[in-house]
């Protein structure tokens, strides 16, 4: 029995989609890259927002002709798609076998062994399940990086955001848990954690009283064999003095801070439903920079919010021109139904949107571009991650300045020998919008 598996969306969605994987291949099946050899397909879906919900809707569409073409005998869509629209999808898509939501991957032998049978199941609705370090995981990133969700779903309740909708509250996993889940990567060969939750700087409020992410990256860092160790998605408000002493001192966490930020207006925040102050944005931003020297900040904006006025989009670039984040990441508005910011009057039109997304994009680009060229003739320790796939002379990698699939990366000329997973010392010679290209200090 052979079994195809496509993840859509997020990192934290792979995590779902390797933990499924790990427990098929314990039931003996065999996990196929070749969707037309698969007797079933899995299509782990996103629905963050409408273009992830079409990309969804399109793949699942896509693996249905192979029920026609090639051995399929059961479709399953799983994740965060079918936690939002489980019977409707079941409804409209004859061809989907099983519909199961983002808590079902613990009974995915259950839903295949079903759908064999001629069943169709709809497996959706309030589940706080949360893998642990003894769940089987068949890990699809590289053996060097790995991602370790630290706490699943969402207690923020921003005005454009379904995620609670789909995921749930917030829950942390054990410390000890995720520690042991560290140490078992390490023996295996990973050299960079990549933490992940839908707020990590939030980690352990609920299962504490107190965030303990400053603590858990501590017990992290004393893994032997782990070299890097990476945070995404922080929100302000838990980025406290000390999460910011740790990134200042432990050698281990990469000085990387992911900081979603989405506007630099206050009245656009309040009505996002978010809980900063373009002031204490700054003041955390001024924070950051003085106490990590060398600290590269990511960031994320939203433009077109319903309401925002050609003022309040020009305080956002303003502020977008004058922090010079190290990488941004722009969405255009996207209305998700049952959310507070779907009921808000005053749309802002598709045109005006996708203007001020393309201005904040140029913006950005000049910025990213002036700031990589600066990098030029430093030195930084690059995590290599294989050779140009044209020139195999070039090898390619990522400095802490990079975060695994999302950002840029660093293009090493004249040298064909160092090893996936292997850290090498690299001059910088020339910066480009995203990438740059260094050599290897001998």
């Amino acid at each position: 029995m052979k079994a195809g598996f496509i993840s859509l969306g997020c990192a934290k969605n792979l995590v779902d989609t390797e933990v499924m994987l790990g427990i098929m291949r314990e039931h003996g099946i065999d996990i196929t890259n070749e969707p037309s050899e698969a007797d079933i397909l899995i299509v782990n879906t996103c629905a963050f927002i409408q273009s992830a919900k079409e990309e969804s809707i399109t793949t699942v569409l896509g693996m249905a002709d192979y029920k026609e073409t090639g051995r399929c005998r059961s479709l399953i869509v799983a994740g965060c798609l079918g936690q939002r629209y489980g019977q409707q999808l079941l409804d409209e898509i004859p061809e989907a076998d099983a519909i199961i939501g983002t808590g079902a991957w613990s009974r995915i032998m259950e839903v295949i062994e079903e759908t064999l049978k001629g069943r169709r199941l709809l497996i959706a609705g309030k589940d706080d399940t949360i893998y642990d370090a003894k769940t089987p995981r068949l890990r699809t990133t590289p053996h060097y990086t790995a991602y370790v969700k630290i706490a699943e779903g969402c207690d923020h309740r921003c005005a454009f955001c379904a995620i609670p909708l789909i995921r749930g509250g917030f829950r942390s996993r054990p410390m000890e848990d995720i520690v042991a889940e560290g140490q078992e990567l390490a023996e295996n060969g990973v050299r960079e954690l990549v933490l992940i939750a839908q707020d990590s700087a939030n980690y352990g409020l609920d299962r504490y009283h107190e965030p303990m992410l400053p603590m858990l990256l501590r017990a992290l860092a004393k893994i032997d064999g782990i070299a890097w160790i990476r945070v995404l998605y922080s929100y302000p408000k838990y980025f406290t003095d000390e999460l910011i002493e740790v990134f200042a001192t432990e050698p281990k966490v990469v000085k990387y801070v992911d900081l979603p930020l989405q506007h630099a207006h206050d009245a656009v925040l309040r009505s996002m439903n978010r809980p900063d102050t373009r002031a204490d944005i700054e003041k955390l931003i001024g924070k950051l920079r003085t106490r990590i020297p060398g600290v590269a900040i990511r960031s994320t904006f939203i433009v077109g919010f319903p309401g925002e006025t050609d003022a309040q989009y020009q305080t956002l670039r303003r502020f977008v021109e004058k922090q010079r984040f190290d990488k941004v990441g722009i969405f255009t508005y996207s209305e998700e139904e049952d959310t507070p910011a779907a009921a808000m009057g005053k749309k802002v039109s598709e045109e005006v949107m996708q203007e001020r997304y393309h201005d904040l994009m140029s913006l950005q680009s000049k910025i990213s571009e002036e700031i990589n060229i600066g990098l030029e003739r430093q030195e930084l320790d690059v995590l290599i991650e294989g050779h140009d796939a044209e020139q195999s002379g070039i090898a390619v990698g990522r400095s802490y300045r990079e975060a695994p699939e999302v950002d840029g990366q660093i293009y090493i000329e004249g040298d064909a020998e160092s090893a996936p997973g292997e850290i090498v010392r690299v001059r910088l010679l020339q910066g480009f919008t995203y990438d740059i290209v260094g050599e290897r200090v001998q």
